[in-house]
């Protein structure tokens, strides 16, 4: 990517990633095209087949607490009412690559979209249909969507956000870093939540530097 730019790695199904989102729409209202953000899939719990138990119940609970409290993010906490879901990454993240493929602002909307469907809305983002109905919203035909959603392409382009990920030594999420042209010479901008006042703040004292 030609000149400055940010490489946002997320989750759509990681709440710190939801308490984030508001800070990525306020870097993107603040710098709009001067400061464009390559999206990165993370993978935080790719390809899990064990059903929550109760355990893993209150423990997310507790981690989804938090960041409502830190965000003032929504959450609908009826979620935990659900027996045996499969807190499965990986269809979620494979959709917001299948998006990316069109538009990389547009994979952001959708990112945003998959998120609040998730922790505001209580519905079933590991669920392909679901994701297909939320990709229609920002005009993608389902179709479309289903056939690439299934696709080995598709699935291991996924896999390749992961790697990236790991090579890059990105140990959790929501983590921005920004960067300048082809170098490989990257500034961390945060690993972790910080507020959208704090964040835009680090990205304007970078451009200055970066000029």
């Amino acid at each position: 990517m030609a000149g400055p730019h940010l490489v946002y790695f997320a989750d759509p199904m990681c709440s710190w990633c939801w308490g984030f989102s508001p800070v990525i729409e306020a870097i993107r209202h603040r710098f709009a095209d001067t400061l464009p953000i390559r999206l990165v899939m993370g993978g935080l719990r790719p390809q899990t087949t064990k059903p929550m138990d109760e355990a893993a119940k209150r423990s997310t609970r507790t981690h989804w607490e938090h960041v409502h409290e830190a965000s003032g993010q929504p959450f609908d906490f009826s979620f935990f009412d659900h027996e045996g879901f499969v807190y499965d990454t990986d269809p979620a993240a494979r959709a917001v690559v299948v998006v990316r493929r069109g538009n990389m602002e547009k994979a952001l909307d959708y990112l945003g979209l998959v998120q609040a469907a998730f922790y505001a809305h209580n519905r079933d983002v590991t669920d392909k249909a679901v994701l297909a109905n939320i990709a229609q919203q920002i005009g993608v035909k389902r179709d479309g969507f289903l056939e690439a959603f299934d696709s080995e392409d598709a699935k291991q382009e996924t896999w390749r956000d992961y790697g990236i990920s790991h090579q890059t030594g990105i140990t959790g999420f929501p983590t921005l870093i920004a960067g300048v042209g082809v170098s490989n010479q990257y500034s961390a901008i945060t690993r972790g939540y910080q507020p959208a006042v704090r964040v835009v703040a680090m990205v304007e004292q970078w451009l200055s530097g970066a000029a």
